[in-house]
């Protein structure tokens, strides 16, 4: 049974109140502070704001009990300290423009937030006055008092959500909140290089507890330019895999210009928690961003990876509306079709100019495959190998004794010939020094073993010549174009009058992929033509598809996806199959087309086509060093 709403259908009319400041403080702070990683961001993104080098986080019990930032910024007066408390008080903007925020903070929302439900305390001091502090309980301001301060402010906040017992059911367990907090922490660290973070849990001491705690989170300030600086952060924050293995990003369109490190298709992840965005420097949690992001590795992932990057997008603060929500996560672009044209494009050019290159950590997991010698027993020593490496003559006469007989030796049946076939032929030093070394077999019809100066690799055959096939036909593609085929019966696909607006706002880019939609009244659409490619096809069935593409990410790929996938077929049926033995100069000629293809380090889902291995770890082994 409904319970009435009282407001509703009551003999007495309901009375408009003006609500207290107290509730006013409560209700805006549920906006802003949801949980104590969001203090931790707003109170870290204030220091940031002013200009601190070195910010120390220190937070207790998930940040329920205390967090604590102390940073070396240009500090606050005395007379500074009852305005930052007050609500809608800034120093970030005056209120004539806003538009033009240069700032991370310019509501004038947080702090004020934070005293009406936790426990806050400031202390600051500026250059050439003396140091004051204040605290604000519940919203209950107290007067300010003289402290002791060097420079800079510490900033407080204890017993989050004290004043609203109500939010504190709705917090997850310590762990998880000090996780958020970390993952916040991080984002920041990433967007600010240049400055120094560390991150300490003191939970456990006590209410004055000033020790030094556990340090979960630590990056010192980075020097050199910004993609120096960038590049040593990312490989503290994100790991060291990623910036071994990640593309350089540097791209410039009409004013926006994006920057970064995108890794290779190989570094994919099973999910997006690798994918880090930010606009003027600030975090963000973009559709159109994310979206074009996944559509620039669309060709060379599967639908089940996601590519790792940690991209910034800086242009005009007039370009981007930053104030869509108090969290100020979300971002609104006047040209979002810009921005993500650029991402997209920046990303393939990126790929494209990488080559044949495949992530390290390939031949890091293949080397793990490999199963050494058991450990010794406890309290043994390992076994030592000292073995110097043979000469060219001794090897060679080894290679000879080693070398199978013309005929079965008497007394024993004569065995199958394994499948693998060793090329005769020595490789020369120009073969060698290529970055895909010089073929030297054909193991199990399917993997060539080619030599390089220091180590060797194993090609796919298969995954690779379809690649190099893939890549042939998209190029013949664009140079002719897509044909198209005319349907004798136009197909009407009836759609609402803001859909078939929508997809018709795109008919002329569908018109070069071969789909021409016109207007037939109302919300109906009429398809005349079809990619010829595609064959027979569900025009309605594809037209919603790309609403709902729409509708989701801003643009769509579903159509282009589409021809890429039979592209994709027809360059699996058409390439080398597994199986199949290849002479030495097909080897090679196939070694060579993959250093001069784009993307070839990867077959069309997104694989590795081959692994590199050193020597030194091969010998590593075997136990040579």
């Amino acid at each position: 049974m409904n319970v009435q709403n009282p407001n509703i259908g009551s003999a007495d009319r309901p009375i408009i109140r003006q609500l207290d400041e107290s509730a006013i403080n409560r209700i805006a702070a549920g906006e802003v502070v949801e949980r104590p990683a969001s203090a931790v961001k707003e109170l870290v993104e204030n220091a940031l704001d002013a200009g601190a080098t070195r910010i120390n986080v220190d937070q207790a019990d998930g940040g329920k009990t205390l967090i604590r930032i102390t940073d070396d910024g240009c500090g606050m007066t005395p007379d500074d300290l009852p305005l930052a408390l007050a609500r809608h008080a800034t120093s970030k903007i005056d209120g004539s423009d806003l538009l033009s925020i240069h700032s991370f903070g310019f509501r004038g929302e947080a702090l004020p937030s934070l005293g009406a439900v936790g426990r806050l305390t400031i202390t600051s001091r500026a250059a050439g006055a003396d140091a004051a502090t204040i605290a604000v309980a519940g919203g209950r301001i107290a007067p300010v008092k003289p402290a002791a301060l060097t420079r800079g402010t510490v900033v407080e906040l204890r017993d989050l959500f004290y004043a609203t017992p109500a939010r504190l059911k709705f917090l997850r367990s310590d762990r998880a909140e000090a996780q958020a907090i970390g993952e916040v922490i991080r984002r920041l660290a990433m967007a600010e290089p240049h400055v120094a973070f560390i991150l300490r849990d003191v939970s456990g001491g006590g209410p004055t507890s000033n020790d030094g705690g556990r340090v979960t989170f630590r990056a010192d300030a980075e020097s050199g330019d910004l993609f120096d600086a960038l590049h040593g952060r990312l490989a503290r924050v994100i790991g060291a895999d990623f910036a071994e293995n990640a593309l350089k990003i540097d791209a410039e369109r009409e004013g926006l210009r994006l920057t970064g490190y995108a890794a290779l298709p190989t570094y994919s992840r099973g999910s997006s928690v690798a994918q880090y965005l930010f606009v003027n420097g600030r975090p963000v949690q973009d559709r159109v961003l994310i979206g074009a992001l996944r559509a620039a590795y669309m060709d060379v992932l599967s639908r089940d990876r996601f590519p790792a990057a940690a991209l910034y997008l800086t242009c005009d603060p007039e370009l981007v509306d930053v104030n869509v929500h108090p969290a100020k996560s979300e971002v609104r672009f006047r040209d979002p079709g810009l921005a993500r044209g650029l991402i997209v494009s920046a990303l393939r050019h990126a790929l494209a100019e990488a080559g044949h290159r495949a992530s390290s950590t390939v031949a890091g997991a293949t080397l793990g495959a490999f199963r050494p010698e058991p450990d010794p027993q406890p309290g043994t020593p390992p076994r030592v190998y000292q073995m110097d490496r043979p000469s060219f003559t001794a090897r060679d006469m080894a290679y000879r004794m080693q070398a199978p007989a013309p005929a079965p030796m008497p007394g024993f049946a004569e065995t199958p010939l394994p499948s693998a076939r060793v090329e005769d032929t020595a490789p020369t030093p120009e073969d060698t020094g290529r970055p895909l070394g010089a073929a030297r077999a054909q193991l199990h019809e399917n993997y060539i073993i080619a030599q390089t100066e220091m180590g060797m690799v194993i090609v796919d055959q298969h995954a690779a010549h379809e690649r190099l096939v893939y890549e042939r036909l998209k190029a013949q593609m664009a140079d002719r174009g897509i044909a198209a085929q005319a349907l004798l019966i136009p197909e009407i696909v009836e759609l609402s009058e803001s859909d078939a607006a929508r997809l018709l706002e795109l008919a002329d880019d569908l018109a070069t992929l071969g789909l021409t939609i016109e207007p037939f009244g109302g919300g109906a659409i009429a398809v005349r033509e079809t990619p010829a490619i595609l064959g027979q096809v569900d025009a309605q069935g594809l037209i919603r598809d790309i609403l709902d593409e729409l509708a989701d990410m801003g643009d769509s790929q579903t159509l282009r996806a589409r021809i890429d996938a039979v592209l994709s077929r027809m360059s699996c049926h058409g390439s080398v199959r597994s199986g199949r033995r290849m002479s030495a100069e097909e080897m090679n000629a196939l070694l060579r087309e993959m250093e001069a293809t784009p993307m070839s380090g990867q077959c069309n889902h997104g694989r590795p086509t081959y692994v590199e291995l050193r020597l030194s770890d091969i010998e590593r082994l075997f136990g040579r060093t």
